[in-house]
């Protein structure tokens, strides 16, 4: 057993077996400051709600590229990232979309202060903040999910 498998699995929603769902696999990554310890949060405004920087694993990509090209993407970091520090996994099962998440640490390597966002990505109003690592948790519970995606996540 790999150590991908050994790791407990946090099941979001319910399958309905009257879908024809899409799979996607995924990655998010606690990005963490190691100078300032602070974690960064992408935020979304359109659906008020936090999630962790990731997102698809592309074709041609393991698990560490995927994640080191969103975390590129969002926040506009480069990271160093350890396959051996994979401490969560989700499974989602929301509107089509069946996706499975490896959640990962990172640590900041450059924060290049150029995140590359997409026009969806900035029409929904992503934007990336630091946050304290002892304040983390409280943020994101202090927000109230506006839309489906954010309470989903």
């Amino acid at each position: 057993m790999s150590r991908r498998d050994s790791v407990p699995v946090k099941v979001i929603g319910k399958q309905d077996l009257n879908i024809s769902y899409t799979d996607r696999h995924a990655v998010r990554a606690v990005l963490y400051n190691s100078s300032t310890k602070h974690v960064a949060l992408i935020r979304i405004a359109k659906g008020n709600y936090h999630k962790l920087p990731g997102g698809g694993i592309e074709t041609d990509e393991d698990h560490t590229m995927a994640a080191k090209r969103e975390i590129l993407e969002e926040p506009g970091c480069e990271v160093s990232i350890e396959h051996t520090t994979l401490f969560a996994r989700s499974e989602g099962w929301r509107d089509y979309l069946h996706q499975i998440s490896f959640c990962y640490v990172a640590t900041l390597v450059e924060d290049t202060g150029r995140p590359e966002s997409t026009d969806l990505e900035l029409s929904e109003g992503l934007s990336h903040c630091w946050i304290p690592i002892d304040c983390t948790i409280s943020t994101t519970r202090d927000f109230r999910p506006s839309s489906e995606v954010g309470r989903f996540i």
